[in-house]
């Protein structure tokens, strides 16, 4: 349930704190919290529920998550420039947002989470596709989140919900519906932001599957996935000898073309074949 927001507007806390956005953090500042607020609704109900942020700077989808009912909210924040501004928030919100300084690559937030948890985030651009799959490929599944709601560059956005065939369709992909529903839910132009991108955005929900689409090994089907789409406008044949000098004999048990390019395999085909490389 929405509870009104009694922190001033966020144009006013980045010129307070001087919080010019920073290139070289990735940072682009969403600044109108009706925005904010959207973003955090797609998440789901929140109210049952730890929510970790990556990135979240003077705080705009951190004031939506909070102010949509979430439990907690867990913030990491590599920028110190941001932690005063964060603070209010936490006054404002008392128990219930908890900052950690530090580079969300090298901390485990697990000890500061309570489930179930959700994950949702406006990413910096430079580290958004290494954490998406760092959380899609967890030693176990299912994993420690029900969720992602996680912005990106449209062009990222694409290229995790897009279907066989499509132009962006490839690795990440496959990693994402293997194991997810996968979703645009917001679409955002450049000048939604502070300062504006030259790409537009979009916010992707990814709902956790209990058990992966179709079986397969993960780690045979990530070393088919990859080498079929490092070389895509290669026929598979060629593209998976590397897999395999038997390749071609596989793709036939799997029910696949050995002269189809990767572009036009499914993910049940590539599981199919990596369940064929696995046995031999």
């Amino acid at each position: 349930m929405t509870t009104p927001d009694p922190l001033p507007p966020l144009r006013d806390v980045i010129e307070r704190h001087d919080l010019r956005a920073r290139k070289s953090l990735g940072q682009n500042f969403l600044l109108d919290l009706n925005l904010t607020a959207k973003i955090a609704r797609q998440a789901g109900d929140l109210s049952a529920c730890d929510v970790l942020e990556i990135g979240p700077g003077p705080g705009g989808l951190t004031r939506g998550l909070l102010s949509e009912g979430a439990r907690k909210v867990l913030a990491i924040e590599k920028d110190a420039r941001c932690l005063p501004a964060l603070q209010e928030i936490a006054d404002a919100y008392p128990n219930r947002l908890h900052v950690i300084e530090g580079d969300a690559l090298n901390i485990d937030p697990l000890a500061h989470l309570t489930p179930p948890i959700r994950v949702a985030s406006n990413l910096p651009y430079n580290v958004g596709t290494e954490l998406l799959i760092r959380w899609l490929t967890p030693k176990q599944w299912p994993p420690f989140w029900q969720s992602l709601t996680l912005m990106f560059q449209r062009e990222v956005a694409q290229r995790i919900t897009a279907d066989v065939g499509d132009k962006a369709y490839g690795r990440l992909a496959i990693l994402s519906q293997w194991r997810c529903d996968a979703r645009i839910v917001v679409s955002l132009p450049p000048e939604a932001f502070s300062p504006p991108p030259k790409v537009s955005s979009a916010v992707v929900h990814l709902s956790m599957l209990p058990e992966p689409r179709f079986p397969a090994d993960f780690k045979t089907l990530e070393r088919v996935v990859a080498a079929a789409f490092n070389q895509r406008r290669k026929m598979l044949r060629s593209s998976l000898k590397s897999v395999s000098p038997e390749i071609e004999d596989m793709l036939h048990a799997a029910g696949i073309k050995p002269t189809e390019r990767a572009e036009q395999v499914s993910l049940e085909e590539f599981c199919a074949l990596a369940r064929e490389v696995a046995k031999a």
